[in-house]
């Protein structure tokens, strides 16, 4: 290893081999909240669902929302991470375990949302245990393991090599962590015969993950689509699903690369080019989901009948319209805009246009679920639903918890791939270009 080549190994390992006060700080704020979200879930154990908004007209809330919405996410780590690597895309080195981490942090929070949903979460094995076949919900819980399961190994995967790394560089931090990287690390001494084996298997699961993931956003959508419910009865809500998966997820990553770049300094990694290289593949996405919303919307709004008239007017000029129009106008037309446009396609407009389609994004999801459920299906009135202080308190900690285990991870483990990043060098590469002055968060 060259002194060039050590300097830039000892730059990523920085933030994992020392734990700053800023870092325990930022630790100890976000458990707080996850710890109020834990009493808020105590309350709700103990006294039911009748804590909640949620009543026999809105029987879904904010939980599913929630749920859909950090299902989606994950699937940047998989689709994104995996079509880059088979693509041969080399610029995709410094982003990808980043994409891999939002996606392995996200599922774990995502997948805990249906149970916080149930009433008696001691009944969740009755769904395996006296589960049909035909039912949608079964569909989604056996395609969400198998999707965790597979996240999982493709995240480690790719960790092995700087895993003995950290066995190798760290020697100072406890004893906890220097038994897990000689652990996890599998003895990997860098042969010829272990990369072989490596490479064979990365292949096999990169290829693998790719139908895994479509599969699995697109059985969440089949949970909605598969009822008669005017709002949810759609034969586009499977594609339509996983664009907006992708397109939440590429925010995600274009979001993370802004505060890593920020605050880990990673500056020499990360460049105006990555961001606008995502920036380009958010625009694409973003340009998809406007053509699903029109289909989607265009429709039903000429056809204008049924339980789906009502429930259009309350999108476009009643109690939702509000929301309805900030998801389409901030969410989709202003990021397309700042995307397009050369003179604010710069890091700032890109890290933008990436806040707005996530925060819509969930308001879409609160759309999908709640405003559908309001609308009436038989000669009664609309159904009421508030989410109450429980329900705000559980979201919190799931937000917060997503961000706890993600800063954990980059922690842990570095969060740009030192061996990628170093192969690229050894073969003669550098980074993709160096950062232009005032480009960089920060």
């Amino acid at each position: 290893m060259t002194e060039d080549s050590a300097e830039r190994v000892d730059a990523l390992l920085r933030p994992v081999a020392r734990w700053t006060p800023r870092f325990w700080a930022l630790m100890i704020a976000l458990g707080s909240i996850v710890a109020w979200g834990a009493f808020a879930y105590s309350v709700q154990l103990r006294e039911g669902l009748v804590v909640t908004g949620m009543r026999d007209t809105v029987l879904w809330g904010l939980y599913i929302s929630n749920f859909v919405f950090f299902i989606g996410i994950s699937h940047v780590g998989a689709l994104m991470s995996a079509i880059l690597r088979l693509s041969k895309a080399e610029w995709r080195r410094p982003v990808t375990r980043m994409a891999e981490a939002i996606t392995v942090c996200s599922l774990f929070v995502g997948a805990s949302m249906p149970i916080i949903d149930l009433g008696r979460p001691e009944r969740l094995l009755n769904v395996f245990i006296y589960g049909r076949i035909q039912s949608a919900i079964l569909w989604d819980f056996l395609s969400i393991s198998t999707y965790l399961v597979g996240s999982l190994l493709f995240f480690y995967l790719f960790l092995i090599p700087d895993l003995a790394i950290c066995r190798d560089r760290l020697t100072a931090v406890g004893r906890f962590r220097r038994w897990l990287y000689r652990t996890l690390s599998l003895g990997w001494t860098g042969t010829a015969d272990q990369k072989h084996r490596l490479e064979r298997s990365m292949g096999v699961l990169t290829i693998l993950i790719l139908p895994i993931a479509i599969s699995v956003h697109t059985v969440v959508s089949w949970i909605f689509a598969m009822t008669l419910r005017a709002g949810w009865d759609s034969t586009i809500f499977g594609p339509y699903f996983v664009a907006g998966a992708l397109f939440s997820g590429v925010a995600s990553v274009l979001m993370a690369m802004a505060l890593f770049t920020h605050f880990y300094r990673l500056e020499r990694w990360i460049t105006p080019t990555h961001f606008r290289n995502l920036a380009l593949l958010l625009l694409a996405l973003d340009i998809v989901y406007i053509y699903f919303t029109l289909n989607e919307y265009l429709t039903v709004s000429y056809k204008s009948e049924g339980a789906e008239a009502p429930l259009l007017a309350a999108l476009y000029g009643g109690p939702y319209a509000g929301v309805f129009w900030a998801v389409q106008i901030g969410g989709l037309l202003i990021p397309a805009f700042l995307l397009s446009l050369r003179r604010t396609r710069t890091t700032l407009g890109i890290v933008i246009a990436a806040t707005l389609v996530n925060a819509t994004m969930w308001l879409k999801r609160y759309l999908i679920v709640v405003s559908t459920l309001a609308t009436p299906q038989m000669p009664t009135g609309w159904g009421s639903y508030w989410p109450t202080w429980v329900e705000w308190s559980i979201t919190a900690a799931a937000f917060a918890g997503f961000v706890l285990l993600f800063a954990l991870v980059s922690r842990v483990v570095p969060i740009v791939s030192i061996w990628e990043t170093e192969e690229t060098s050894a073969v003669g590469g550098r980074p993709v270009e160096e950062p232009v002055r005032g480009e960089v968060p920060g």
